[in-house]
């Protein structure tokens, strides 16, 4: 690995004055020390924009570090299993996937196997490769592509709700067979709460300060377009939309990501995304998603049959849970981009703020959806006892998996500075 030597330094990653951009709403704030601790957020639409965490760099490398040895165990040894009239069936955490793919539902399979062990394991190794030669002076090389690639993975590392669908899953197979937790259960658990711990301990702004550029801005201009500036989504630099010399800035000067004062085509790309998922929802709660087999006998179950199966089983926790999560989330999500695509089209001034919080609790939200799938995957990879006991999954799963993907889509497409773009306007 080719480094870059650099001196090692323990200044924050801005100075007193520095202007910083709301990602959500393009509002500029003159950079403040904050409390230890503490996050500041943006005053026009509440979006976080920066926190005061010392010694960052050190704080995320080991826990970062602790959640790659945390994530090697998780995968070394046994997740869950199952015994049934003398039989023993052995999960680990990529065997869900493997067993749709036995099945013929390899597209399951890979969002699987992607969501829950590969993307995870890139942003966990990728951290690693920016802050290990950082905590001792040094620039990795390509650091801003690698550093770039976490930020687009993240969303789609969905640890947490692989560990609700693996707790589903465990009350549900209660009914079937004896259930023995194993190594990997309690391991995958301590790498959630560590994976989260590091996460919250990163103070992105310490990773660029070594590569320094001097701040931009003529403060004449409360926005970043105002101020004919655009601020890049990967390292918060504000770089102008022309250089002195009459060049456009089609890339990051300092971490070279495409840069855009909004997201291209971002209103037609969301209803394309959005009349897509509302075409798919249909069939993913009328066809079934899984059957249920017990000696012999079995009937499949839709998303909200499951749900009542839940409830007559005396399971009302679970319930509620599959139930916000595989019917109420989906259906709001959808209902709310509809909602803010419309106001931004017909350049609504109204209650902008709650808008912004709106969307943002959509987007954060929307992936827990996948509960459902993560749920199906744990008890075909266990169940497998043909006629005494088995699951199989049915193509309702597909179509759910793909709705949950789209609307997914759907929120990131959607740039949440139109919602302020137009409230400016009408001023």
């Amino acid at each position: 690995m080719e480094l870059v030597n650099m001196k090692k330094s323990s200044r924050p990653g801005h100075n007193e004055g520095d202007l910083i951009p709301c990602r959500e709403c393009d509002f500029l704030h003159s950079f403040k020390t904050i409390p230890t601790g503490a996050k500041a957020l943006c005053v026009r639409c509440g979006a976080f924009l920066y926190k005061n965490i010392p010694n960052s760099i050190d704080r995320a490398f080991a826990l970062y570090l602790a959640a790659f040895i945390l994530f090697i165990m998780a995968n070394a040894f046994p997740f869950i299993s199952l015994k049934l009239s003398g039989r023993m069936e052995v999960n680990n955490m990529v065997s869900g996937a493997l067993a749709f793919c036995r099945v013929g539902m390899c597209e399951l399979g890979i969002l699987v196997l992607l969501t829950g062990f590969v993307f995870p394991f890139l942003v966990i190794a990728g951290m690693l490769y920016i802050l290990f030669p950082l905590r001792f002076g040094y620039r990795p090389w390509k650091m801003a592509k690698v550093f770039r690639m976490v930020r687009t993975l993240t969303p789609w590392s969905l640890l947490g709700v692989l560990m609700l669908g693996v707790l589903v899953s465990y009350f549900k197979l209660l009914d079937l067979a004896t259930v023995i937790p194993g190594v990997s259960l309690f391991t995958f658990a301590a790498l959630l709460i560590v994976w989260t711990t590091a996460y919250s301990n990163l103070d992105a702004s310490q990773i660029w300060q070594h590569m320094k550029f001097a701040p931009m801005g003529n403060g004449m201009a409360n926005t970043a377009a105002g101020q004919d500036m655009i601020a890049c989504h990967t390292c918060g630099l504000l770089v102008p939309k022309t250089s002195p010399d009459g060049h456009t800035y089609d890339k990051c000067p300092r971490c070279e990501s495409p840069i855009h004062s909004r997201k291209s085509n971002s209103i037609i790309r969301t209803w394309a995304f959005i009349v897509t998922a509302i075409l798919l929802i249909i069939p993913a709660n009328v066809y079934p998603v899984m059957t249920v087999i017990k000696l012999g006998r079995g009937e499949p179950n839709t998303i909200f049959s499951g749900v009542i199966s839940l409830i007559r089983e005396g399971l009302w926790g679970l319930a509620v849970i599959i139930f916000i999560a595989s019917v109420v989330v989906p259906f709001l999500k959808i209902t709310v981009l509809i909602f803010l695509l419309i106001t931004v089209r017909k350049k609504s001034g109204w209650r902008t703020r709650d808008r912004s919080l709106l969307y943002r609790v959509t987007e954060t939200v929307g992936a827990w959806s996948m509960v459902d799938i993560y749920a199906v995957a744990t008890l075909i990879g266990l169940v497998n006892f043909g006629v005494l006991s088995s699951v199989i999954p049915d193509i309702g799963a597909t179509f759910f998996a793909a709705v949950v993907v789209i609307t997914m889509l759907a929120a990131q497409s959607f740039d949440p500075r139109l919602i302020w773009d137009n409230s400016e306007r009408l001023k």
